[in-house]
């Protein structure tokens, strides 16, 4: 019995729960962040309605529950048998008919392939989609799902734990050749082992010509010094975006950033908003206040902007010289998926220029595929033309990603922007 004890594995680290600031910033995201409000439903609403928050009472009571290491890895893939794949998204990320009721793209697919697909829109967080899945997961369950799409801040934390699937090269053709290389060796899944990019989301400077005189706003310093901006300044309340711009605004990489840098970015912002020179720390609520003139300059979501500009002449937007940030939802396939080659071939489906157009015409943020501007001005030429949506090689070249970041470091991160921004 002692020789049994000693050979049993030790257990590995365990996650702790989400600290006060990780939840506060999780509800932000669910109520006006990023994906919370779609562009379409938030610029038809004007502001009026948030998702509801579904399961937060739970995570905040107690936290997310200590998950480890698994590598449990496949099971028996089901796929020539049962000819259907789950497929779990943000809500409207995805091309939709005319009527809204069905999804021209994925019933294509369905048609010449017989595979079912079953499509959910069951993510409204990352961190809140963690806490539905982390129990299975870490158990070596099925979830049910068998393709899912996360943000790669959170890709890489499941990738970490041992939660994800290799993906096979060889149901992967389309994938392989055709992703962009701006997105094609993440440091947080070299080589795109385990994971594929549905979009990119570039964080750009965002600007009113009325409320601004006309004059352009190009810089994160203009931002933070220009006194004809002060008290019309927007930085968005996601960290990853509003500190890395500003590291990128100091000379520094945000893929590399210590925490002296991080400390370093912050200050400047503190002295942002000492001076009064930040009006606010926003979600994707900007967009009124943007479009109003109340706010002459900000921090903004390159695929809000594309929007906007449809409504309002005045809204325009700027890709600093420094640079600016680029984070990206990405497609996984989870252990013990019962229809891993189904999702790997839908995985593929999406990479055809073709398919990737009609969805790319629809979401307006960065399309991961090459060779899709001809397929994409068939359908929108001024959407071909929009670098927001489909970047040359000199702006892809000026994207940075901020690094992915341990348990740790995430905590005391978003602990001291939450202090900043007085969340």
């Amino acid at each position: 019995m002692e020789h049994l004890a000693q050979s049993e594995p030790r257990p590995e680290p365990q996650p702790e729960p989400l600290s006060a600031a990780e939840l506060a910033a999780m509800r932000r995201s669910m109520t006006n962040g990023r994906m919370a409000l779609t562009r379409r439903s938030l610029l038809r609403a004007s502001g009026a309605g948030v998702l509801g928050l579904g399961g937060l009472g739970a995570l905040s009571a107690c936290g997310i529950p200590p998950a480890g290491r698994t590598d449990a890895g496949s099971s028996a893939d089901h796929s020539r048998q049962e000819k259907r794949v789950a497929f779990s998204n943000w809500t409207e990320y995805i091309d939709v008919s005319d009527d809204e009721k069905h999804h021209p793209t994925l019933e294509a697919f369905t048609k010449r392939t017989g595979i079912k697909v079953k499509y959910t829109e069951d993510i409204n967080d990352n961190d809140e989609f963690f806490g539905k899945v982390q129990a299975q997961l870490a158990a070596g369950q099925d979830t049910g799902r068998d393709l899912i799409c996360l943000t790669d801040w959170m890709c890489a934390r499941m990738i970490s734990l041992g939660w994800i699937q290799p993906l096979d090269p060889a149901h992967l053709p389309h994938a392989y050749t055709n992703l962009s290389p701006q997105f094609r060796d993440p440091d947080w899944d070299p080589g795109r082992a385990h994971s594929y990019t549905w979009q990119g989301i570039p964080t750009v400077i965002a600007y009113n010509k009325k409320a601004t005189g006309g004059r352009k706003v190009d810089s994160v310093d203009q931002l933070l010094t220009d006194p004809k901006l002060k008290g019309r300044v927007g930085f968005l309340s996601e960290m990853r975006d509003s500190v890395g711009m500003t590291l990128l605004d100091m000379g520094k990489r945000p893929e590399d950033v210590s925490s002296d840098d991080f400390d370093a970015a912050l200050a400047r912002l503190q002295k942002g908003v000492d001076s009064k020179q930040i009006r606010r720390f926003t979600g994707n609520d900007y967009l009124n206040d943007l479009s109003k003139g109340d706010l002459a300059a900000c921090i903004a979501w390159a695929g809000d902007i594309v929007q906007l500009q449809n409504d309002n002449s005045d809204i325009a937007y700027a890709i600093p010289d420094a640079g600016y940030m680029t984070s990206t939802d990405n497609l996984m396939v989870p252990n013990k998926a019962r229809h891993k080659e189904n999702a790997e071939r839908l995985i593929d489906y999406f990479y055809e220029p073709k398919i990737a157009a009609r969805i790319a015409a629809y979401i307006n943020y960065v399309c991961p595929v090459d060779g899709v501007r001809e397929e994409l001005a068939k359908i929108d030429k001024s959407l071909a033309d929009n670098p927001l949506i489909l970047p040359d090689k000199e702006m892809a070249a000026r994207s940075h990603a901020f690094r992915a970041l341990g348990s740790k470091e995430n905590k005391e991160f978003a602990q001291k922007f939450a202090d900043l921004t007085g969340a």
